[in-house]
């Protein structure tokens, strides 16, 4: 086999990919991340992650000192012309069964300055920025990359066992392997104008409103520190050439802030649009994040998506550089990630009907009526696809919780691998053991989860769960599916 310049490469250095790279380090592969662009973009996108993305930061060890960088979402409201409440999706300060408050809020430079200098640590980890990908090759063991860098015009060629296209809805990696994208419906154009507040006595409201119109929808976003954002639905293409205009801008900004109380960050047009690509991987390259799918931002799912995507695709990944080559293991990825986002996009849909017409506010199965008469929703929690683990395990693709285990939280103990929680002590290199019996709370969830044994895959996932106390089956079984002996990289 021809000699191999890192075990992944990854294209595009956003969160997506930066989340990627740090979850394949800590495994002590080698990694080189090609970035079109010469610098980070310093001025703001996504403004919003979840409590299973900030699980996912703390596996990564950026958690604590990122979190001074975000705050605590109150949730959002739906309201129609005359400022009635529609539906409420209020975001309760609890913490979850992932260990976090239920929603946060944060500016995406902040994010990928932490995620960039957390990179820094691994000295397997290197970093090229302008460097354009031009061309992806499948081999039997390897994907050649070209690429070319945008200063000095020079051209190399590197090798790697696996490549992620994490670059964005314009992928060249998904154009590269001949993807088509399934379109479920939504297309629209909206101004994005994001501001930075002069003033903090500036009355505006401390949770996301959706101001729901068939004349002029709207959102307004409460984001980090002085920083507030307002998207707009653009109706015509008259509207989208003339909508950033000094005055029509400030003609619907007037509504909530005068000309003093702000400055104009950042102003554009985007089209919202609700994509997924129908084929994630070929060979030895893969699709993730906005490459895979795009959804409209109603959720403010769309960058948690991308994250869900790596955080099940690293783990196979580092299993199939450091062990056997397992191809079902790897197919798994889109069985499984497909359904999930698919739901959260279709989800963002139902909200956008019930913005652009005041229509439905059945956006999802969690919207109930309250005690006070209120509809209300919940937020949504899309299962794993099938994938890992047998069909009839009523448990396999549950998230395991993060609970406390005297002074460490579950989270502590994972390592990079499968963990086996049980009853009794059991050894195998392959799979770590933690017995139940040490804890009171790891007992307390066996029996909800009504096993004597569960494996939870890296990604904190039940990969599944048994009653039969001979763990030696079990545990070979879950291995063989896992690891694959007959052929080795």
């Amino acid at each position: 086999m021809s000699v191999l310049d890192c075990d992944l490469i990854i294209v595009g250095l956003g969160p997506t990919g930066g989340v990627l790279a740090n979850l394949i380090a800590k495994h002590d592969l080698s990694v080189i991340i090609l970035e079109k662009e010469n610098k980070l973009y310093n001025l703001p996108r996504a403004v919003h992650f979840d409590d299973e993305i900030m699980r996912v930061f703390e596996t990564i060890d950026i958690s604590r000192n990122f979190l001074n960088k975000t705050i605590i979402n109150k949730g959002t409201r739906f309201l129609d012309e005359k400022n009635n409440l529609l539906l409420d999706w209020p975001r309760p300060k609890i913490i979850t069964e992932n260990g976090w408050y239920p929603s946060y809020r944060f500016h995406q430079p902040d994010l990928e300055r932490s995620l960039r200098k957390n990179l820094s640590k691994f000295k397997k980890v290197s970093i090229s920025q302008n460097s354009d990908v031009f061309s992806l090759k499948n081999k039997s063991n390897f994907v050649e990359v070209k690429y070319k860098n945008l200063k000095t015009n020079k051209v190399s060629l590197l090798k790697s066992k696996f490549v992620v296209g994490c670059d964005g809805a314009n992928s060249f990696v998904r154009n590269t392997i001949n993807s088509d994208l399934e379109d479920l419906g939504f297309q629209q154009k909206w101004a994005v104008i994001d501001v930075l507040l002069n003033n903090k006595k500036v009355l505006l409201p401390d949770r996301t409103i959706q101001y729901c119109s068939s004349e002029r929808p709207a959102t307004y976003c409460r984001n980090v520190g002085r920083r507030r954002r307002w998207e707009i639905a653009l109706k015509s293409e008259s509207d989208e050439k003339d909508f950033l205009k000094e005055k029509n801008l400030w003609k619907f900004l007037s509504r909530w802030v005068a000309k003093d109380d702000v400055q104009i960050e950042r102003k554009t047009v985007y089209t919202f649009q609700s994509l997924i690509a129908k084929k994630w991987s070929k060979g030895r390259i893969f699709l993730a994040g906005d490459a895979a799918h795009l959804s409209p931002p109603f959720m403010g799912q769309g960058m948690c998506a991308g994250i869900r995507d790596v955080s099940n695709l690293a783990w196979k990944i580092a299993i199939c550089c450091q062990n056997f080559h397992n191809k079902n293991l790897l197919k798994s990825y889109q069985s499984e990630r497909y359904n999930n986002v698919k739901e959260y996009i279709n989800t963002t849909m139902n909200m956008g009907k019930l913005l652009n017409e005041i229509g439905d506010t059945n956006v999802s199965k969690t919207v109930k009526n309250s005690n006070d008469g209120k509809r209300t929703m919940t937020s949504i929690k899309p299962s794993l696809g099938p994938g890992l683990g047998k069909k009839n395990d009523s448990n396999r693709g549950k998230v395991f919780p993060n609970m406390r285990l005297n002074n460490k939280r579950v989270d502590e103990y994972f390592d990079k691998n499968l963990i086996l929680f049980s009853k009794n002590n059991y050894k195998n290199k392959l799979i770590k053991n933690i017995s139940v019996q040490q804890f009171d709370t790891l007992s307390c969830a066996l029996k909800k989860f009504n096993s004597e044994a569960l494996i939870v895959r890296p990604d904190r996932y039940i990969l599944s769960s048994t009653n039969d106390n001979n763990l030696n089956d079990f545990v070979d079984k879950t291995m063989l599916e896992v690891y694959n002996y007959k052929k080795r990289y």
